[in-house]
């Protein structure tokens, strides 16, 4: 499964998965026009996206789901989360299925599932994601504020984990913003710190050759190498080492 991220961050987050020419996008939080030019910058031709899956509504997540309409691409979210959505087309919406999507391409083998699972945001219902084909599994977490033991067993044994790694608690207490933004941030509804992600990618990775995306990282309130030096330190505790037993990539 190939896998493009189109955008990362609190300006806007979008991810393309990609199996057998059909392209899903989990969140659409940029700009429909930057969606289709990042989309053809990558080799993606628009036309090819088969859905939308929307992990929460924040504008950050859903700014461009106009896309959907230009292109009649079905969008899913859970039914708390389509009481913040509007806009979509009554034809393309659909609310998510704690059974998972399948999304068929021609024969039975190249069948790709989407299944979600529950996330700590300050959201009416969030959602992770992971997405299944026959010979690889995508685990997508983005917004959350901790990663319960049902997330790690919705997660666990995948080929790639996309997940955030949001801020530095102390630079978050050392920031310029108001004392309630800082409280939401480091709360269990609100983003996961470095050592929170990579705690629970030391749940996580086996040491067979997984690829890491690192996410969602806060301009204000994180450096991309603590990100990494982070999660490297943490699954060296388990004798894992960078390019040998995983990949690793900040975006």
């Amino acid at each position: 499964m190939k896998v493009d991220i189109l955008a990362s961050g609190s300006s806007g987050n979008c991810i393309a998965l990609t199996a057998n020419n059909s392209t899903i996008l989990i969140d659409a939080g940029i700009a429909k026009t930057k969606i289709e030019k990042r989309l053809l910058e990558v080799g993606i031709v628009p036309t090819n996206v088969i859905a939308i899956f929307v992990t929460h509504a924040h504008s950050d997540h859903i700014k461009g789901l106009p896309l959907a309409n230009k292109y009649k691409i079905p969008v899913y979210a859970s039914r708390g989360e389509w009481k913040s959505i509007t806009g979509v087309d009554e034809d393309l919406i659909h609310e998510t299925s704690e059974d998972g999507h399948f999304f068929n391409h021609g024969v039975s083998t190249s069948s790709v599932k989407i299944t979600p699972f529950d996330v700590h945001h300050d959201a009416y219902e969030p959602k992770g994601y992971f997405v299944q084909s026959i010979n690889c599994k995508v685990s997508i977490c983005l917004d959350t504020g901790l990663v319960d033991s049902s997330m790690i067993s919705a997660m666990q044994n995948s080929n790639i984990y996309i997940i955030e790694a949001n801020h530095e608690p102390r630079m978050v207490e050392a920031s310029d913003y108001p004392n309630s933004v800082k409280a939401r941030i480091i709360s269990h509804v609100g983003h996961l710190s470095n050592q929170q992600t990579a705690l629970a990618l030391a749940e996580l990775v086996q040491g067979n050759g997984e690829k890491i995306y690192l996410t969602h990282l806060s301009d204000k309130n994180n450096l991309p190498m603590l990100a990494e030096m982070t999660v490297k330190r943490e699954l060296l505790k388990k004798g894992y080492h960078a390019s040998t037993h995983y990949e690793l990539e900040v975006i």
